[in-house]
């Protein structure tokens, strides 16, 4: 945030500008670390120019970007570099012209005062809780190079499991698509010109109820395929739409976990994911309440929110994690079972990277398996769908023709 100062220099001459902070009372400090006075500040809350508006949307910040942000900024800390210095160089070198600003701003703030998980937090929806909460432990304990490393380190897992769900979905998802292209315009365009035979022969040839049913359907495509084909990006439109409202979003947090065979990879995506992620955190020192809470608010789904956000609360007034976790079907027993055996042992966090690990082979493996499988289930789906169009126009054809 920006702010319109008013202040006095140690000589008592008036200065007049603007300095960045989180909140008036740092910009006040920052003012005084720089021997300045100040008479009045006022924030000055400025909407994005057009300009920053497209490039926050095109030059999107991924998490490869993230990841490797954070690789050298953990090399350049171990080489006792300094922070603006390395957040410098790093910048350079970056290609992603929306994170080059990010990374100017945050150098701005380190070297006006601000710390750099402070830096970080005011860059909104750029980096997570988590992020900056193991960057403030690191800056708390003094080792600063350990927490970088442990979150370019967790980016890389994410961004490696993210991957793994999406390619086993992008392959059934791209060929069920174009097999309905093709069947749309086949249905559109080439059946009725097929069609045309049957359709001269008059009413003295009787063809069977599944062939007058395609007939109908091609007619009425040919007529009206423009009006079909408006309908259906429509509908995907606005599903779309409507999955990324908050309302929509939870619906299909919800329909996520319970889809047949991707339902299971997406519990096993979320379950690693806080396992990781909590691991993690109480490595680095972060409270389990706290630790919990954070670990709700990256995990990506709703459901699961809930249930790490009970388990905090479970434990606030005296009980334990492991019984939240036992008592929701959407953890598996031996989760639970591992959580309760790291509480009555102490080394939860040792426990956790254990659970972690175990579930990301699971999932890597199920990823792997489906992909080998779901190859000739879709191949059977296509074959019988193009056999049923063979068997429904080709043979009357045929039999007509045989008939003349």
């Amino acid at each position: 945030m920006k702010f319109i100062f008013k202040a006095r220099n140690k000589n008592g001459e008036l200065k007049e500008g603007t300095i960045n902070a989180t909140s008036s009372e740092i910009a006040i400090e920052l003012l005084q670390k720089n021997e300045l006075f100040p008479l009045s500040i006022n924030s000055e809350r400025n909407s994005d120019s057009i300009e920053e508006i497209f490039s926050k949307y095109f030059d999107r910040i991924d998490a490869k970007e993230l990841m490797i942000f954070f690789r050298q900024l953990a090399i350049l800390v171990e080489a006792k570099v300094p922070i603006v210095v390395a957040l410098s160089a790093i910048k350079e070198q970056m290609e992603n012209k929306y994170f080059q600003k990010v990374i100017a701003e945050i150098t701005s703030d380190v070297q006006d005062g601000l710390s750099l998980s402070d830096a970080m937090k005011k860059q909104e929806g750029i980096f997570s809780n988590l992020t900056i909460n193991i960057i403030r432990s690191g800056e708390t304990s003094g080792n600063l190079k350990k927490s970088v490393e442990y979150i370019a380190g967790n980016i890389e897992k994410n961004y490696n499991l993210v991957s793994k769900v999406k390619s086993a979905m992008t392959y059934p998802i791209i060929v069920m698509s174009v097999f309905f292209v093709i069947a749309f315009i086949v249905i559109s365009f080439v059946v009725p010109k097929l069609t045309t035979m049957i359709k001269e022969m008059g009413p003295e040839v009787v063809v069977p109820w599944y062939t007058q049913a395609i007939i109908s359907l091609s007619d009425f495509m040919a007529n009206y395929w423009w009006a079909v084909g408006v309908i259906i990006l429509a509908l995907i439109g606005s599903t779309i739409y409507y999955v990324r409202t908050e309302d929509g979003k939870k619906e299909w947090d919800q329909v996520k976990i319970k889809l047949p065979i991707f339902g299971k990879m997406y519990q096993y995506l979320y379950i690693a994911r806080f396992s990781e992620n909590l691991a993690i955190l109480l490595a680095s020192g972060i409270p389990i309440i706290k630790a919990l809470n954070i670990v709700s608010s990256v995990v990506s789904n709703i459901v699961y929110e809930a249930i790490f956000l009970k388990a905090a609360e479970e434990i606030r007034i005296g009980g334990t994690m492991s019984s939240v976790l036992h008592r929701s079907p959407q953890i598996p027993p031996i989760v639970s079972q591992m959580v309760k055996i790291g509480e009555e042992s102490g080394q939860i966090d040792l426990v956790l990277t254990y659970v972690s690990r175990f579930y990301e082979q699971e999932l890597e493996n199920m990823t792997k398996n489906l992909t080998t499988l779901i190859e000739p289930i879709l191949m059977v789906i296509i074959g019988i769908a193009v056999a049923f169009l063979a068997f429904s126009i080709i043979m009357p054809i045929y039999n007509i023709a045989g008939q003349m």
